[in-house]
């Protein structure tokens, strides 16, 4: 006689399977390369670095810088 098994374990570790397999391929079809990620990493510092260079400081009336 065969082994007795469990329908709902079955089912799970199926289902499961199915899953690694559906994520597998998501990964490969919708994810981004590493070179991909460091270029927009890179991009995104160079334009924060320019939007800081940009930014403006105000005086306050308080401030007497010589006086």
């Amino acid at each position: 006689m065969g082994d007795v098994v469990n329908l709902n374990q079955f089912r799970k570790q199926k289902d499961r399977k199915g899953a690694d397999a559906k994520a597998r391929h998501n990964r490969a079809r919708f994810g981004r390369s590493k070179a991909a990620k460091n270029a927009e990493d890179q991009q995104r510092s160079k334009k924060d670095s320019e939007l800081d260079h940009k930014k403006l400081t105000l005086k306050h009336e308080g401030d007497d810088e010589g006086n």
